[in-house]
């Protein structure tokens, strides 16, 4: 079984409360089974007993799971080198659950649907490509945003659209169809001839710059996010922010979680924006099942508690600051106000 590989992780972790309060699901649901103790102590009772995978309560928690990382990140063994990735042991069950037949019947149409949306078209010829991706593209003024940002830098570029990449089947546990997808992405990608990939959505940069190379698979641009570039552009004079409002700010999972990356940091800093941090700490995940990238889809009454968490910390009359389209759709969905990075600094651009 591929969580075999995680037996250390598994053998620590079932042991372990001291992340409880950084698992979004728990927190809202109050259950240990969507904890990374509860998640720990399942792949371990399939791990000794492997008939325990057919278990439907066992399945469905590892489905509910929000993905933020926010218990790897946070974790003392992970960070010293020991390796507690629960992250990784999750997506290996999740694997196993596929291998074994037993993915959910919403799971494997989602599956479905994301193996069929993989074509991609690219509007014109240009060194400079950005890629709007499905979550990218499920927002229209985050697409209008890259253009006024670059076109007032002056900045020739093309748009590739299209379908899934190949990060949510992986995500999903369909990683032999994911990888394909990968593989078929990276072909068109190469085919183009783009000197640089701009992309927006950090669970796809996530894909590009670390899944990819992961599986062998070469990209021979350059991969960069729009909130680094952006900030290079400021940097460099090219662009200048005015009238930006103060702000809220929510890390994504990506963004803080998987990637470590100060690309957020560095666009705000250019920004020049008043910015106040969200929640109580640091080390919570606000982003409402952003890691699991269709958590809203599996399980959208979940996704509403996490909603009531992040009303419960927002301030009226300011607006909040995300990283990605999924977070800032739910958020808006909501009633709240909510935008991505992007698409505040296209609002402030001059």
């Amino acid at each position: 079984m591929y969580i075999d590989q995680f037996k250390d992780v598994m053998s620590n972790c079932r042991f372990c409360f001291m992340c409880r309060h950084l698992c979004p699901t728990g927190i809202v649901s109050g259950r240990e089974s969507d904890t990374a103790r509860g998640r720990a102590l399942i792949a371990d009772t399939i791990r000794m007993h492997p008939e325990a995978i057919n278990e439907a309560d066992f399945v469905d928690a590892i489905y509910r799971s929000d993905l933020s990382g926010a218990s790897r990140c946070h974790c003392d063994g992970y960070h010293d080198g020991k390796g507690y990735d629960e992250i990784g042991l999750q997506l290996a069950l999740r694997r196993d659950i596929v291998a074994a037949g037993n993915a959910p019947e919403a799971v494997k149409a989602i599956a479905a649907e994301l193996e069929n949306s993989a074509a991609w078209e690219v509007s014109k010829k240009a060194d400079l490509l950005f890629f709007a991706d499905p979550s990218a593209a499920s927002r229209p003024a985050v697409g209008t945003a890259v253009a006024k940002v670059l076109g007032a830098a002056g900045i020739d570029f093309g748009v590739i659209s299209g379908g899934c990449i190949g990060k949510a089947l992986n995500v999903l546990g369909f990683v032999e169809a994911g990888t394909a997808v990968m593989k078929k992405f990276a072909d068109f990608v190469n085919s183009t001839g783009a000197k640089t990939l701009l992309v927006d959505t950090p669970a796809a940069m996530d894909a590009l710059r670390n899944d990819f190379p992961a599986a062998g698979i070469e990209l021979k641009c350059e991969v960069k996010c729009t909130a680094s570039y952006f900030a290079a552009l400021a940097a460099d004079g090219k662009i200048k922010f005015a009238n930006v409002p103060a702000l809220q700010f929510i890390p994504g999972d990506y963004i803080k979680n998987y990637m470590k990356c100060g690309c957020s940091d560095r666009l705000l800093k250019a920004l020049g924006a008043a910015v106040a941090p969200f929640g109580t700490n640091t080390e919570e995940s606000y982003c409402c099942g952003e890691g699991a990238l269709v958590l809203d889809k599996l399980n959208p009454s979940l996704v509403a508690l996490m909603v009531e968490t992040v009303k419960r910390h927002a301030v009226a009359g300011v607006k909040i600051a995300v990283t990605s389209a999924y977070t800032a759709n739910i958020l808006c969905a909501a009633g709240l106000d909510a935008a991505t990075l992007t698409e505040i600094a296209g609002d402030s651009v001059c």
